[in-house]
């Protein structure tokens, strides 16, 4: 008896049962709240682009112009630093090397050219002096011994010989005289000019190699090409510096005294784009946090949109006019590179008319 019930029971139940189900999973869901609500436009009219915040001097990327091991990184994430600042230091001590060396030559030149210049030496000027007074005794001494032997006229007191003998050695004498004048003056008149020109010469030679081995020493000293901000460091001592166009820069500064949004406008829009057009910026995530910007200027050059943002219906060759604007950063809590979504304000857009329109208005 309980059986012949039971089942036709269990069959109504399970009918039910799925009648609810069914019933249950055809109403149609709520719609799921977005985690973050959009933010939305201020302006009736408008364009809407994607910018990101970047430096009033924009990033500039630092390298190195000579490649080498770093041995000092002078500053560290978030420093302000003055124009011409040490940010980091490439290996020098080959180069100071060769410095020592060239300096000592330029030592030696300069002392070589003193030299020059004191000459006379007093030193100098009294053996000369004494040279000549020597040589015009002995010149004396031979010419009055010549003028006595001239004098006797008696052929079988002198022979001619002894006289030409007597004549040479004055006129030898002489000659040893006039050396040691010349000698003398020689030395009293110091450094001969050509003399001066040349060790002058080898001085500016010497200063024109000290200098550049300094040149070549305050290449590997990079340093801060503005009043800046340290945005990133990715170089540490002991690692090698290369000198060249890097993916990810060995420093990343800029000016941050004020920011600037670069916002990217669909080539479709670029045309209702307007020089000084009022703007709002709005920070990714938290559609509250808002600033008014201030219009800069146009990149006068439309490029290739790179930031893509997987919407299905964007195109990948699209393109895109930049336009920078600006704001005062201790009135947003933001940072350099963030994303914000920016609305400008635009004229309204007029419709169409083809001719079949226009014909079948004035009808």
């Amino acid at each position: 008896m309980i059986r012949a019930f039971l089942i036709p029971i269990l069959a109504i139940v399970g009918m039910l049962y799925a009648v609810v189900t069914v019933v249950k999973s055809s109403q149609p869901r709520p719609p799921a709240l977005p985690v973050v609500m959009p933010p939305t436009s201020p302006f009736e009219q408008f364009i809407a682009g994607s910018g990101i915040i970047e430096t009033a001097s924009q990033n500039i990327a630092i390298g190195t112009p000579v490649p080498g091991t770093v041995s000092k990184v002078a500053v560290t994430v978030g420093d302000h630093v003055k124009k011409g600042d040490v940010l980091f230091i490439v290996d020098t001590r080959e180069l100071d090397g060769q410095l020592a060396v060239r300096e000592a030559d330029l030592a030696t030149a300069r002392a070589n050219l003193q030299k020059l210049e004191s000459m006379p030496r007093a030193e100098e000027v009294s053996p000369a002096e004494a040279r000549v007074e020597s040589a015009r005794a002995t010149y004396d001494d031979l010419k009055s011994q010549f003028q006595m032997l001239e004098r006797v006229t008696d052929p079988r007191a002198r022979s001619e010989e002894e006289l030409s003998k007597r004549r040479f050695a004055m006129i030898a004498a002489e000659g040893r005289l006039e050396e040691a004048k010349a000698a003398l003056a020689l030395v009293k008149a110091g450094a001969w000019a050509p003399d001066m020109r040349v060790a002058r010469a080898q001085i500016a030679s010497a200063e024109a190699a000290v200098n550049q081995i300094k040149t070549e020493i305050e290449r590997r000293i990079v340093r801060a090409p503005i009043d800046c901000r340290v945005l990133q460091v990715n170089v540490r001592p002991g690692e090698f510096a290369t000198a060249a166009a890097l993916n990810t820069p060995l420093m990343l500064v800029g000016d941050v005294s004020k920011l600037h949004v670069r916002v990217d406008i669909d080539e479709n829009d670029a045309w209702r784009a307007k020089a000084g057009a009022k703007a709002e910026a709005f920070l990714r995530g938290n559609r509250d946090v808002r600033t008014t910007l201030q219009f800069v200027r146009f990149e006068p050059y439309v490029i290739p949109k790179k930031s893509l943002t997987g919407d299905a219906t964007e195109r990948v060759d699209t393109r895109v006019l930049q336009m920078i604007f600006s704001f005062d950063p201790a009135k947003l809590p933001v940072f350099v590179g963030q994303q914000m979504d920016v609305y400008i304000e635009a004229d309204a857009v007029e419709p169409v008319r083809t001719a079949d329109t226009t014909a079948a208005t004035a009808n």
